[in-house]
């Protein structure tokens, strides 16, 4: 089902909020939503990798969204993530989801491990009968994570196949090239193709035809700077403004990842704690160190909102 108005802009993912020992922080996770709105968010994404879904419980993941749907109460668009290897039970999340008030669901192809893949007539089926539990779209995630190739050519069949298939989110290598040649083969069945990876090839990307950025959460303002220049047509800006932050989007994509988002908050007084689940390690204070010297060059939002 496409938008009359389809989703665009920076829709970056909300970290999953933790106290110090591991628990989950609602009154943190509203805050950080807060920021994020703050700071010129035009969507927010919850419960993807970068929120750590995979180290949740279902009965956590519930909170997580009922707590996030609620407190944004329609201030923006929300994706939630529903990847499950299962049919049944992505189907029946991302039916939750929906009920629940997102605006779409994001979905990765299923996989478990390192080997254990479906094949093109199993993925086919398994986002129609998912599709045919909702009515909001789905982004496919075509993310290396999955381990499941998935051509251009495939996704355009998917679009083109399925009601509810529509957006997609490449993180692939060569995302630019993929986007292009999906957009061309898709045709007006792909209502959104963005660029993901914390923006590592946004300029590329977006050269490319892409519509929307899901970015890290901890630097939304910096995203829609070059964002707006964009798509106000002043590419060179753009570019500028892209060589400004590139240094701090390098830093989370390549040194920190998911934790990137939450040391920042942290250092900001956006939440408490920056804890991740165990098993994933603490950042190392020198790292964690070096993040804030390039951060800190740029004042983001983040380092001053909640002081």
């Amino acid at each position: 089902m496409a938008q009359a108005q389809p989703y665009r802009g920076v829709f970056p993912v909300a970290p999953t909020i933790f106290d110090d020992a591991g628990r989950l922080d609602l009154e943190g996770q509203k805050r950080a939503i807060d920021f994020m709105i703050d700071a010129g968010s035009d969507g927010i994404c919850i419960l993807a990798n970068f929120s750590e879904q995979f180290a949740l419980t279902d009965d956590e993941r519930s909170a997580v969204q009922k707590t996030v749907l609620d407190h944004v109460a329609g201030r923006v668009p929300v994706i939630v993530t529903t990847t499950h290897f299962s049919t049944h039970i992505c189907a029946e999340r991302s039916r939750a989801a929906q009920d629940a008030g997102a605006a779409m669901v994001m979905i990765m192809p299923p996989y478990h491990g390192a080997t254990i893949r479906v094949g093109e007539r199993g993925i086919h089926e398994f986002y129609s009968r998912v599709s045919d539990a909702i009515d909001i779209p789905i982004m496919i995630q075509d993310a290396p994570v999955a381990g499941t190739p998935l051509s251009a050519a495939f996704l355009a069949k998917l679009a083109k196949d399925i009601a509810n298939v529509s957006y997609f989110k490449i993180e692939t290598a060569q995302a630019a090239s993929k986007l292009r040649e999906l957009i061309e083969l898709g045709g007006d069945a792909i209502v959104g193709p963005w660029d993901g990876e914390e923006a590592i090839t946004l300029i590329p990307d977006f050269d490319a035809g892409a519509t929307g950025a899901m970015t890290g959460g901890g630097y939304p303002d910096g995203i829609r700077q070059i964002v707006d220049a964009y798509f106000a047509g002043d590419s060179e800006k753009a570019a500028l403004l892209y060589q400004q932050w590139l240094p701090l989007i390098n830093y989370e994509n390549r040194q920190c990842g998911l934790a990137a988002c939450k040391a920042l908050m942290k250092e900001g007084g956006v939440i408490r704690s920056e804890a991740v689940r165990h098993p994933l390690a603490p950042m190392h204070p020198a790292v964690r160190e070096g993040l804030l010297k390039v951060a800190r060059r740029l004042d983001p939002l983040i380092l001053r909102w909640g002081k």
